[in-house]
């Protein structure tokens, strides 16, 4: 059987798919028992077959020889995605990891269903890239990922608009906001309902995500640890230099670590410790370096501040992986610190929201989250402050998005 559509919602941090099948919604556990599936690859050095998923950040636990990936999406429409690099034992574009990724999706749906699926619905964002140019691009790099895991007839349909189908209903509200905060990427649709019918007003989009926050509170909590800020000893002649910022930068970002560990970069380092005014900091990010240890200093990153916005005593981001006992004190107050800049992108994106849709903002009755990053509390407060009368309610953070999808794509 090959007339019913699937749904895909491709996430920076998690992937989920859906479709309708008999008049039901059916979300398809594509990852053992889970609803959704980590967005994250793991080719084996000896070149044994990628993993991806849960069994992906697995191998990376274990400490298995090889390259790990995750955040794929927000390299597509860069120069990055089409560049050929040693990967799994040859070389590959990160476009060739997405198609096989999104192709061992379709597999695990179709061994799932019985079906056979020729046609999909994917998520997007409002926008992939505030420049259009680029926006346009990675359009087209996820259509022809798409296309190449073997799907012929593709649509698109932006995230928050997904949401608002799939959340319409969910507090009887009339006028409503979608706050789609995930892990690339914030969106949001102001939708009126009347009746059955869910009218999107506006959409707009900021490219401000889960990956963002962890990227600040690295650079904020963890790379200092590691050398940042520091300075240089000139090899010649007296004063000091800054410390590089580059390679701290990219150490923070999830989608630029597996390409650090190039025999540039360790030469790179080795450089920076012989002139190092503090060598024992640069000797941590060497050991970084040379052992591979920078998505281990993610996940920490990322553990840290799901501690410290569930408000736990003592919240840390552990970094024993580099230094015995090594660690970085994080809390409310310091997480609020380092995503100040983050907090502002936010309130403005929400006010642009009501603009482009002429709404006042006091007419909004209920902003709905969703989102797995829509968990942090500075999105709450930001809703808070810039819709102070409107009630706040919780999609499903994870899968509102590939919900609403199967629901358009049905037509339902």
């Amino acid at each position: 059987m090959t007339d019913l559509p699937l749904a895909i919602d491709f996430g920076t941090s998690n992937s989920a798919a859906a479709l309708v099948q008999d008049g039901q919604l059916r979300r398809l556990t594509l990852d053992g028992q889970a609803d959704t599936l980590p967005t994250a690859v793991f080719f084996p050095a000896e070149r044994g077959p990628m993993q991806i998923g849960a069994a992906a950040v697995a191998a990376l636990v274990a400490g298995e020889e090889g390259r790990f990936m995750r955040a794929l999406k927000s390299v597509l429409g860069t120069p990055l995605f089409h560049e050929s690099r040693p990967i799994g034992g040859r070389r590959r574009t990160l476009a060739e990891v997405v198609t096989a990724f999104l192709a061992e999706t379709k597999t695990r749906a179709e061994a799932q269903t019985g079906l056979t699926f020729r046609r999909v619905l994917s998520g997007r964002p409002v926008h992939f890239h505030a420049d259009p140019d680029r926006d346009a691009r990675a359009l087209a790099d996820l259509t022809g990922c798409l296309s190449a895991a073997g799907f012929t007839e593709i649509g698109f349909c932006p995230e928050p608009e997904a949401a608002a189908r799939a959340c319409a209903d969910l507090t009887g509200t009339r006028l409503g906001l979608i706050v789609d905060i995930g892990g690339g990427t914030s969106d949001f649709s102001l939708f009126r309902v009347t009746g059955a019918r869910v009218e999107i007003l506006a959409s707009h989009g900021i490219r401000l995500g889960g990956t963002d926050f962890d990227r600040l509170l690295a650079l904020d909590h963890v790379m200092p640890l590691l050398g940042q800020g520091g300075q240089l000893r000139r090899e010649f002649g007296p004063g000091l230099l800054p410390m590089p910022n580059e390679i701290f930068v990219d150490l923070a970002t999830w989608a630029k670590i597996p390409f650090l560990y190039t025999r540039e970069t360790r030469n790179a380092v080795t450089q920076l410790a012989k002139f190092a005014v503090e060598p024992r900091a640069i000797g941590r990010l060497a050991r970084v370096i040379e052992e591979e240890l920078g998505h281990d200093i993610a996940f920490a990153v990322e553990r840290g501040k799901i501690e410290a916005n569930a408000g736990k005593p003592g919240a840390m981001i552990r970094l024993g992986k580099i230094e015995r006992g090594l660690y970085a004190e994080i809390d409310a107050a310091s997480m609020a610190a380092a995503l100040v800049r983050a907090r502002a992108e936010l309130d403005a994106a929400l006010a642009e929201t009501c603009r482009l849709a002429g709404i006042a903002p006091a007419a909004v009755e209920t902003a709905i989250l969703v989102g797995g990053s829509s968990l942090m509390g500075l999105v709450g407060q930001a809703v808070t402050a810039a819709f102070p009368q409107a009630g706040q309610a919780r999609g499903e953070a994870f899968t509102a998005v590939v919900d609403g999808l199967a629901l358009t794509a049905a037509g339902a």
